[in-house]
């Protein structure tokens, strides 16, 4: 089993932090200074090279002034339908 951080749901919750990331119109710089960490931490979950735990994960997902449940839910529904196809 490979790590949970290069799976297909972590790409996809990577990806979906990044695209709120641009919509909201925020640089990574932006977004870690909210956070008051590096800006390197914001690069490095969205490149994959750093997992987020739940609590990170909600804090990012508020700063971007998005619904932590909502995302999560994307990538279950993304999941489950990826399963039934097996």
């Amino acid at each position: 089993m490979r790590k949970s951080v290069h799976s297909g749901a972590a790409s996809q919750l990577r990806a979906l932090l990044r695209e709120a990331r641009t919509a909201a119109k925020l640089r990574q710089q932006d977004v870690a200074d909210r956070l008051g960490k590096p800006q390197s931490f914001v690069a490095k979950y969205e490149r994959g090279e750093r997992q987020l735990d739940v609590i990170e994960f909600i804090e990012i997902a508020t700063v971007l002034g998005s619904d932590p449940v909502r995302l999560l839910k994307i990538v279950v529904d993304s999941q489950k339908a990826l399963r039934r196809r097996r």
